[in-house]
């Protein structure tokens, strides 16, 4: 009895473990399919990497150039007469392609419910993908990498993917910077990049000690997730890795793109467009989506995490550079929040035009954002932010569905981004899909359904160009 009692036992445990093994390896594969985490352990050979990345990249760079053309018109046509600050021409017109022959006007008068069903939501108001969105990570406009190259003998020239918007749809680079502390300088960068070579004769004597020692950290290049000195990077060479200043090119934005790293799995990661730091001060929260509430937490946030697609073991592999928050995090946020918009010489100091400057365009302009086209009720004067979240809920237009490797589905709740000096930030909205203030006007009229008229868009888009 005892005998078989153990044998029964030794069975039963037997089968048990074979279960256990059996499911073990189904979850495992589950887990490998689904897991927060990238490898630490990189098992193919760098050169063999380099080999089949960029043996891949024309196919994924013509896929996604492909996606572009059907969206939007890429040409360069620039406004008459119209620049950015610094003097960089404006780009011209709605870019966005309508469905069938439909005209703008007949697709805002109908619902939402009726545009998802017939699938009529045009293809450039849709969530824009990465360039390899399975892929993701930082990637840098020519005119930064080439600069950043001249000056310091960085590189950040990926093998595998090259940036993806024409140059005419994106800010004036470099920048001018403008300082709430001296705007008797004008711009004080004098038409150079800022960088770890210059930043100190530039500065020395406008800035206090802290700040020029916060300027100093933002040039400073830190290992990042796809520049760094590991095998899994994706620069040919071991690099020292990105300054904040690269994407934040003086103080601005270059609309250096990369992937938010707080959403799981890849295929649901948004596209980011880098977002200006000119106003930081004014601001109240931090991050396209993110909301930190302090410009200290996002600069700890962007170092600890996003720098590594918010993988915090991959990190330590890489070189995550914590720093200090007493001393280093505040230098840095104290010259950021020096950061001032540029010169609106038609606002009075509510942030209202001033009727003896402005155009009878622009003060109607002013006049249907601040009514009819309900752009107040988010974006207050005097710089244009209510510093909240709000939920656009553009997915009622249209069904979540796959597009070069990413999951158009819900944005969710997005910053109001302050639209002092909207001119100069090319391409809008947090991913960068709407490529002028014309596209932008006609994706907010349709998604807020405020039915403009046509003259009522062109007012509105020339005020916007005065803030």
């Amino acid at each position: 009895m005892h005998k078989k009692f153990a044998k029964g036992v030794l069975v039963s445990l037997l089968t048990l473990t074979s279960m256990s093994l059996g499911l073990g390896i189904v979850y495992g594969q589950e887990l490998q399919k689904q897991s927060s985490y990238m490898p630490v352990v990189i098992k193919e050979a760098f050169d063999a990497v380099v080999a089949r990345m960029s043996g891949a990249k024309p196919a994924i760079e013509a896929r996604h150039q492909a996606l572009l053309a059907s969206r939007y018109d890429l040409s360069n046509r620039p406004a008459p007469g119209e620049t950015m600050t610094g003097g960089k021409p404006l780009q011209d017109g709605i870019r966005v392609k309508l469905p069938q022959s439909l005209s703008w006007d007949d697709l805002a008068n109908m619902p939402a419910a009726e545009i998802k069903q017939k699938n009529l939501f045009p293809q450039g108001f849709l969530p824009l993908p990465h360039p390899n969105h399975p892929e993701g990570g930082m990637l840098f406009p020519k005119q930064e990498i080439d600069e950043l190259n001249k000056q310091e003998k960085r590189d950040l020239t990926r093998f595998d993917l090259d940036f993806d918007l024409p140059d005419h749809f994106i800010p004036k680079f470099p920048a001018p910077i403008f300082l709430t502390t001296r705007p008797d300088l004008g711009d004080v960068s004098k038409g150079k990049l800022i960088t770890i070579d210059n930043y100190y004769d530039t500065f020395n004597g406008i800035l206090n000690p802290k700040q020029l020692e916060g300027l100093r950290l933002l040039v400073t290049p830190f290992p990042q997730q796809q520049f760094n000195q590991t095998e899994d990077r994706r620069s040919l060479r071991p690099s020292r890795g990105v300054s904040c200043f690269d994407c934040h090119a003086n103080g601005h934005t270059n609309a250096a793109t990369h992937l938010v790293g707080d959403i799981r799995p890849q295929e649901f990661r948004h596209r980011l467009d880098t977002p200006t730091l000119r106003g930081v001060n004014i601001q109240r929260l931090f991050g396209s989506q993110r909301a930190l509430k302090t410009v200290e937490d996002f600069t700890e946030f962007e170092q600890r995490a996003a720098y590594f697609d918010g993988d915090h073991v991959i990190a330590a592999k890489k070189g995550v550079n914590p720093l200090e928050r007493g001393s280093q995090v505040h230098f840095m946020s104290e010259f950021e929040e020096l950061l001032d918009f540029p010169p609106a010489p038609k606002l009075d100091v509510f942030g209202k035009l001033d009727p003896q400057l402005a155009t009878p365009a622009e003060l109607r302009g002013q006049a249907v954002f601040n009514g009819k086209g309900q752009c107040a009720v988010c974006h207050v004067a005097p710089y244009y932010t209510d510093n909240l979240m709000h939920n656009l809920k553009a997915e009622r237009f249209y069904n979540a569905h796959m597009i070069n490797g990413m999951m158009a589905s819900a944005d969710g709740p997005i910053k109001t981004f302050p639209l002092r000096g909207i001119k100069d930030s090319p391409p809008y909205l947090h991913d960068g899909r709407l490529l002028t203030l014309e596209d932008t006007v006609e994706y907010f009229n349709l998604i807020l359904q405020t039915k403009l008229t046509k003259e009522e868009k062109k007012d509105l888009v020339a005020f916007l160009k005065v803030l």
